[in-house]
C-alpha cells in the first residue's frame, strides 16, 4: 500500500512485514531536508520491523547520512543501492542477492556434439554463460549459445543444476544446463574476445579427450540417458507484473 505520511512529504510503502520502504524516486534535493523528513517517519515508525529506503546513485551523497542513523547496506546494483535500518529486535531480513545463475547448452547433431574453448579453462567444453538480470533461462540459453557459436537452438530440456561456492564475489553460483536442439549447423563465434575455438565435436573424441573435465562428460552422458525437465505453458500461472517459466 502506498501512503503519504501526515507529517512528512516522502513517500512510504507498507509490507506485509511490518516494515515500510520509503520510495526513493522522490527525495528532496536538500539533505537537511531529507534528515528532517527521515526523523519524522522514524519518531512516527517506532513500532515497525525495519525501514527501507533505496537511494539512487545521484543522490549518493544522502548515504553519510543514513548510516549516522544506523541504516546499513542490503544490495545493490549500477544504479542504485538499497539500505535498511533495523526497529525492532532481532527483525526477521530477507536475504540479499546472494547467487549469481549460469546456463550450459548440451546440443547434439549427427553424433555431433557443440562445443567451445576459452580464454579461461583449458580443453573444450559445453557453450553458455550467464543469465542476465531478469532474464529466462530459455532466453539466456539461446544468446549465450548464438553469441559463442553462431548456432541457433530451440530450448528441450534441463538436465543438471550444479551449485557451487563461493564464487568470484563470495556469493554462490547456480549452473542450469540444458539439452537443445540445433536450428543451424554453420559456426560463427560473434564473442571472439573471449572464444577462442567452437567447433562440432564427435561424440567418441569428447568423451575420450583427457583435456575435458569429468564434469562436462557426466553432464553430457546425464543429457543422452535422461529425458530430464521440460518447460511447461504455464496456463496455471499469470502475473502481469512478473515474467517467469516453470519446468516438470
Amino acid at each position: 500500500m502506498n501512503t503519504k505520511s501526515n507529517h512528512t512529504s516522502l513517500n512510504i510503502t507498507e509490507d506485509k512485514y511490518n516494515g515500510i520502504t520509503i520510495d526513493g524516486s522522490n527525495l528532496p534535493d536538500n539533505i537537511n531536508t531529507f534528515e528532517k523528513e527521515l526523523l519524522k517517519i522514524l519518531y512516527k515508525n517506532k513500532l515497525r520491523n525495519l525501514l527501507w529506503i533505496k537511494i539512487p546513485i545521484y543522490k549518493s551523497n544522502f548515504i553519510p547520512l543514513l548510516t549516522t542513523h544506523d541504516f546499513v547496506f542490503h544490495h545493490c546494483n549500477e544504479e542504485d543501492i538499497t539500505l535498511l535500518k533495523r526497529i525492532s529486535t532481532n527483525p526477521i531480513i530477507p536475504t540479499a542477492k546472494n547467487h549469481t545463475l549460469g546456463v550450459g547448452a548440451v546440443v547434439i547433431s549427427d553424433n555431433k556434439l557443440l562445443v567451445i574453448k576459452d580464454k579461461f579453462q583449458k580443453g573444450f567444453k559445453l557453450p553458455g554463460g550467464h543469465i542476465d538480470d531478469r532474464e529466462n533461462i530459455t532466453t539466456a540459453l539461446k544468446r549465450e549459445v548464438l553469441e559463442e557459436t553462431g548456432i541457433k537452438i530451440e530450448f528441450k530440456n534441463i538436465i543438471s543444476l550444479g551449485h557451487f561456492s563461493p564464487s568470484q564475489f563470495r556469493e554462490s553460483n547456480l549452473y542450469i544446463v540444458c539439452t537443445a536442439k540445433a536450428l543451424s549447423c554453420e559456426i560463427n563465434i560473434q564473442d571472439a574476445d573471449e572464444i577462442l575455438e567452437s567447433k562440432w565435436l564427435n561424440l567418441d573424441d569428447f568423451f575420450l579427450d583427457e583435456e575435458i573435465l569429468s564434469y562436462n562428460k557426466a553432464l553430457v552422458k546425464s543429457a543422452i540417458e535422461n529425458k530430464g525437465l521440460k518447460k511447461d505453458e504455464c496456463n496455471f500461472f499469470t502475473n502481469p507484473n512478473k515474467t517467469y517459466e516453470f519446468f516438470f
